[in-house]
């Protein structure tokens, strides 16, 4: 039986009057893809914010590998093992690429002040393997040519790639991507879908999904939780997901829509893209 990595219990969060997250349920499996999808104010965000700590639940509970998150402070959820991408950029746009992934590894440093200060052994062996692990992740996202451009110059595309190696240099068990392919276009989101394949894949990582683009939903997704004004709508595989009439009613739109979803969700044999410039 595949180990569940996260649990999510009833979980609910009101603010003032507003119950913007209503009695969900849901567990992520390790290894796989798990997606959460649905019209804007369905709540998506609102679950991320919450495993993440950035907001805390009325009531519910909320379980990773044993423990509680809701019992954590927010500063320690990426000591965890849990790591997160935004869908507006968090980056540091006058620092290198290579300096924002090395910003990534800070949960792994171990040295003390007077180590940092003084440059011990201990320091410089744990700034080595700190960028041995960021240029490992710059060669698996294709970022050699940007390794010592400086963000604020880099195109939107690749700033995309550059916040997801920078969560990736976390080392995670559970990577949460929020809007991964938001602004992103037809060519940079098939190399999304392939980078995220590879995380799965190659790296063994977990991945927890909001997503509106229903392609790349389709593409990488082992199963799907669909939203709705804060309440679970309906959960399976894509396919499944997909041709639930409330999914059809409340965010596909119509049956048009799910007929060509379901052309759309085929094996795929993505080939690595070259990131654009």
């Amino acid at each position: 039986m595949t180990e569940v990595l996260l649990s999510a219990k009833n979980l609910s969060v009101r603010f003032g009057g507003v119950l913007a997250v209503n009695n969900v349920s849901f567990d992520v499996k390790q290894g796989e893809v798990f997606t959460l999808i649905g019209p804007n104010g369905a709540g998506k965000t609102t679950v991320f914010n919450l495993i993440s700590r950035i907001y805390t639940p009325t009531s519910g509970e909320i379980d990773y590998l044993g423990k509680k998150l809701t019992d954590q402070p927010p500063h320690k959820i990426a000591a965890l093992g849990i790591a997160r991408t935004f869908q507006n950029i968090e980056l540091f746009e006058h620092a290198t690429v290579l300096h924002n992934l090395l910003i990534g590894r800070h949960t792994h440093r171990q040295t003390g002040l007077w180590s940092e200060i003084f440059f011990t052994k201990k320091t410089r062996e744990a700034e080595l393997q700190a960028r041995e692990k960021a240029e490992q992740i710059i060669d698996l996202l294709d970022l050699q040519h940007h390794r010592d451009s400086f963000v604020a110059g880099l195109p939107y595309g690749v700033r995309k790639v550059v916040e997801l190696a920078r969560a990736l240099c976390t080392e995670p068990k559970l990577l949460l991507l929020d809007e991964p392919s938001s602004g992103l276009n037809v060519e940079e989101t098939d190399d999304m879908a392939f980078w995220i394949q590879d995380i799965k894949n190659e790296l063994g990582i977990t991945v927890l999904m909001v997503e509106h683009d229903m392609t790349l939903v389709s593409k990488v997704s082992d199963r799907v939780l669909a939203m709705n004004q804060g309440e679970v709508l309906a959960m399976g595989t894509p396919r499944e997901v997909q041709t639930d009439p409330g999914v059809i009613e409340a965010y596909l739109g119509s049956i048009d829509d799910v007929s060509s979803l379901r052309r759309q969700h085929q094996p795929v044999n993505l080939h690595r893209g070259e990131i654009r410039s």
